[in-house]
Formats: structure tokens, sequence, C-alpha cells
């Protein structure tokens, strides 16, 4: 079974399409693994909350490094103190593993 730990210690693939999402039982499996994040229809969603607006902002900075790194980009809807983290796999239309890797990294970000 998938861990967070193993799953940010992988690495993203390119995804150009012509592959089917994950199955919704994989997609189960792997978000336990993720605390906090939801399954949103296709969409693997989680809001932080920061206590204050210089701390989201830095947040959203490292989310664009990881982005960058993995080349695979959520969308973003940030706030005062909250950040709105959301990845799908719009080449598949739905969820793939990069989606859950990207998550799993972001986690891992703030466990420093």
């Amino acid at each position: 079974m998938a861990t967070s730990c193993n799953l940010a210690d992988r690495q993203c693939t390119p995804c150009e399409g012509g592959i089917a999402p994950l199955e919704n039982s994989v997609a189960a499996v792997m978000l336990d693994t993720l605390p906090g994040w939801t399954l949103d229809g296709q969409r693997l969603d989680k809001t932080y909350v920061f206590r204050n607006h210089y701390e989201a902002m830095a947040f959203v900075n490292a989310i664009a490094w990881v982005s960058h790194r993995e080349n695979h980009h959520p969308e973003l809807i940030v706030g005062y103190k909250d950040v709105r983290v959301r990845y799908w796999t719009h080449a598949i239309g739905g969820l793939s593993e990069n989606d859950f890797i990207c998550a799993a990294k972001l986690e891992k970000l703030l466990e420093i």
C-alpha cells in the first residue's frame, strides 16, 4: 500500500493523455495516506490555513517550486491566511498518480 512518505519520494511521470484516470478504489487507498485531503469529484483538494498572509504566500511559493520540479501544476486559490490546492491531471480528465505524488510532497514541506 502507498504511504505519504513513499509517494513523496517518487517523481511525476509525464502524462500526455491516452491513459485512463485512476480507478476510485486506487484513489481511495492513496487518499488515506494524505491527511486532510479530500476527493471533490475527479479532483484532489485541500485547504491549508496559516497564521498570516506572509506564511500563506511563502507556502504558495513553495508549491510553485514543487510544481516546477515535477512539471505538474495545481489550481490554487489564495486568501489572506488560507491556500486551497486542487490537483487533477488535465490530459486525462481525472486523477493520476502524479496528483497524489505532488500532494504528498506538499505535506512533506510542512514537516520541516
